[in-house]
């Protein structure tokens, strides 16, 4: 398919990759390759796709995360050198380990220039708020970088007998946890430059907003202060977020400014995918400029170099 002369071409910022030597049995799905995964962008109207890793890569290679993250990386680094035009990448860190964190934050955004960072909501059970990674965040936050935070591949405790898929309740509310520990800590407050991208709407977080507002001025809060501020900072995603039930509780919260469109592939796909585009495309809460925003817009102005890169293909999306 040529993209050229396509008005709805978007910027897909929850796009994922694994390098072959580590997607085993535990993903869900054969991974495409880049011919297949740039073949299943043009389907889907995806101009360009900012990849990062699947959590579950993590979770499978904790004894050895520094090669791994660093394979990651390079492997990320190749597909944007082979197709600069059409893939951005969030690197992936080696946490919980904050100082190899710190020397492949410096690899990965000196050396390999890709376009910021992957995070997932806990590691280890250690939430991004944890004073571990403190050091992380202000080498982030005196960077000015991008972090996208993914949740974490996690179930519910055996002994309550919740055996639904976990992604129905558990990464919603992992991400929502890991939100809350951000403003709860203080990091959102210590690092304000870092531009924080919160996938799939923020899980919970929006329709709770005034409930975790209610930290401000509790006795076992003390500390907490500014918290819709702080909320309102993040950049939200919107991959299995396009319903109305959700679109609706993320506007009330979120300046258009700050939504991002994600699609999940290759793990969100076919059918399920389709319906969450047709969502999208239908749903009558974002005026044209929004939508655009949304669509294009707000990605680019997180990720002026993929705006450099858009010419040859009709200039459609700047």
């Amino acid at each position: 398919m040529n993209p050229t002369g396509m008005k709805n071409w978007r910027i897909d910022v929850h796009h994922h990759v694994v390098p072959p030597k580590y997607a085993d049995d535990s993903l869900p799905i054969k991974l495409p390759d880049a011919e297949e995964q740039l073949g299943s962008m043009d389907s889907w109207h995806i101009q360009a796709a900012i990849t990062s890793l699947t959590p579950r890569v993590v979770l499978k290679n904790l004894n050895r995360l520094r090669a791994v993250a660093r394979d990651c990386n390079e492997f990320q680094a190749r597909r944007v050198r082979d197709h600069g035009a059409r893939f951005g990448a969030f690197a992936l860190l080696p946490l919980p380990d904050a100082d190899a964190a710190l020397e492949e934050i410096a690899y990965a955004l000196d050396v390999l220039k890709l376009d910021g960072v992957g995070l997932f909501s806990s590691v280890t059970d250690r939430y991004l708020g944890d004073p571990l990674f403190d050091p992380v965040f202000d080498e982030l936050n005196r960077r000015r970088a991008v972090a996208f935070i993914h949740p974490t591949h996690c179930e519910a405790p055996e002994h309550t007998g919740l055996h639904a898929p976990p992604f129905v309740v558990e990464y919603v509310f992992d991400t929502t946890r890991a939100i809350v520990n951000l403003i709860y800590t203080g990091t959102l407050k210590r690092c304000p430059n870092i531009r924080f991208i919160v996938a799939h709407g923020g899980g919970a977080a929006p329709f709770l907003a005034q409930r975790i507002a209610m930290m401000e001025g509790h006795r076992g809060a003390k500390n907490v202060t500014g918290v819709l501020p702080a909320l309102r900072s993040l950049y939200y995603e919107i991959a299995s977020t396009t319903s109305n039930f959700a679109l609706r509780s993320l506007q009330a919260l979120a300046d258009p400014a700050r939504i991002l469109w994600g699609s999940d592939l290759p793990f969100v796909y076919g059918t399920r995918l389709k319906e969450e585009v047709e969502h999208w495309e239908h749903d009558d809460g974002f005026d044209a400029a929004g939508r655009a925003a949304v669509e294009r817009q707000n990605a680019l102005r997180l990720f002026p170099r993929l705006a450099s890169t858009v010419d040859q293909f009709g200039g459609i999306l700047t």
